[in-house]
């Protein structure tokens, strides 16, 4: 079940770094509107500090997206985003792609 839960997160993880980094890219050289950078906090729910870090790290690599910090007591990321302007759409996006297999692969000590 866990190599299961890694393949399909590195499957994934390999996917979101093409196509944000094609996203990224357009963002950057589109004509019109500049992106609106800014601080975004993500809740990652009951993930581990291990899985926190995991998430925060994959998010630091993909393009775009920055992990400030990792608060433990309020179990929040923040994130600093290029573009800002779908903040909340990009926070769900993580949350159900990268948080979800993330949490499949280190469950919750209470969960296993």
């Amino acid at each position: 079940m866990r190599l299961a839960a890694a393949v399909t997160l590195l499957g994934l993880f390999s996917w979101e770094l093409v196509t944000s980094g094609l996203a990224t890219a357009w963002t950057i050289v589109r004509p019109g509107a500049r992106p609106r950078p800014g601080l975004v906090r993500l809740d990652y729910g009951d993930l581990e500090p291990l899985g926190a870090a995991l998430l925060g790290s994959m998010m630091t690599l993909t393009p775009g997206t920055t992990t400030i910090d990792i608060d433990l007591q309020r179990r929040e990321l923040l994130v600093h985003l290029l573009d800002a302007s779908r903040a909340e759409a990009t926070a769900r996006k993580i949350r159900r792609r990268l948080q979800r297999r993330i949490a499949q692969l280190l469950p919750a000590k209470g969960a296993r």
